[in-house]
């Protein structure tokens, strides 16, 4: 198949049957940026909502740059992967600093920015600067894999070089905004990971995988990371309607969150008292206090985790001088409401404290 036929095809498809999506037929970079990022881990249909937060609370990079971290973080919650949110923050401030508050407009200098790596430069270069130059996402792999026959591991280190080469020789010499939406467009709607509606495709002649026999089992990827366990119990510490809580600062899931005092265990501890052990803090809260609640088990699931989680609600004594630990302290209910948690956490206290 001659390369300008496939992109052809697909850019007639794209406008034939493209969503309408509000980050699209714009060039803002800005705009474009935010929704990219948004949308890394995350559906369309759960990051879209994000997207019109976010311009609604930041409309420019200016505005975001000069934003409380916090409230970045917060306005995230729920999207999970909060690194990304840092790093939009982080990005922010470099573009007002280093470039005068213009994205900068080359896919290379792109790339110097926290946070924005391979593709991500790529889509702010084509989609809002018209830079020559392919995106490669995991529906970009998969139409290449089955429509040119590509059989290499697309989990393997070669992969990329592979299918850069292959996304590149079938960019147009025009448009190249307009192809790279219709390719990623096309994998997410029409050459999807199961059932691709392959009697209605456009390139169902030109299409290597169909006419072998090999759509189910292209693109090639080596099985996922093993998924780690781990199992966590909150203790939700109230004194006079105000609750114990501290930051995550260090590099795990949810840093730069708000959660309870944690206990977390390698298995699933059964016994309160081997849950407790020897940790003398708790042992000094559960002698001045009640236990409110012992929530049931619940799970959440990350790319490579299962956090199963209890918590713990204990009430202390309202005359009782605890010591709170040095990460720890004291805020009041609106302040809970306001600070940055978790999906987790937060679920937690929109069913049994608000």
């Amino acid at each position: 198949m001659q390369d300008h036929i496939f992109s052809q095809k697909i850019t007639t498809w794209y406008h034939q049957n493209k969503r309408n999506l509000p980050w699209r037929d714009i060039h803002n970079p800005y705009f474009i940026w935010l929704s990219e990022v948004i949308l890394q881990q995350t559906r369309v249909v759960q990051g879209m909502p994000y997207y019109y937060k976010f311009i609604e609370a930041f409309p420019t990079v200016q505005d975001l740059a000069t934003a409380d971290e916090k409230d970045v973080l917060r306005l995230w919650q729920g999207l999970g992967y909060y690194s990304r949110a840092r790093n939009l923050h982080t990005t922010a401030k470099m573009v007002i600093e280093n470039y005068g508050g213009e994205f900068p407009n080359t896919y290379s200098e792109l790339l110097k920015l926290k946070g924005i790596g391979t593709y991500t430069a790529a889509a702010i270069a084509s989609f809002a600067f018209g830079e020559k130059v392919a995106v490669l996402d995991g529906n970009v792999y998969r139409v290449l894999s089955r429509v040119f026959g590509e059989e290499t591991d697309i989990a393997s280190n070669e992969a990329k070089k592979v299918f850069t080469k292959l996304a590149e020789a079938v960019l147009p010499e025009k448009n190249i905004d307009i192809h790279n939406q219709a390719i990623m467009e096309f994998g997410a709607m029409q050459c999807t990971p199961a059932s691709p509606n392959c009697m209605f495709c456009p390139l169902t002649f030109e299409c290597v995988a169909n006419a072998t026999g090999k759509v189910g089992i292209l693109p090639v990827k080596s099985k996922k990371v093993k998924v780690r366990e781990r199992f966590f119990n909150y203790f939700v510490i109230e004194q006079n309607r105000n609750f114990a809580m501290h930051e995550r600062t260090h590099k795990d899931v949810w840093s730069g969150m708000y959660d309870f005092y944690l206990k977390e265990f390698a298995e699933n501890i059964q016994a309160f008292d081997d849950i407790i052990g020897e940790d003398t803090f708790l042992h000094n809260v559960l002698k001045n206090s009640v236990v409110k609640r012992e929530s049931k088990t619940y799970t959440h699931v990350l790319t490579h985790q299962r956090i199963h989680t209890k918590f713990w609600h204990l009430v202390i004594n309202d005359d009782f001088l605890i010591n709170l630990p040095s990460d720890l302290k004291w805020f009041s209910l609106d302040e809970v409401d306001n600070l940055p948690k978790s999906t987790l956490v937060n679920n937690y206290l929109i069913d049994f404290v608000f």
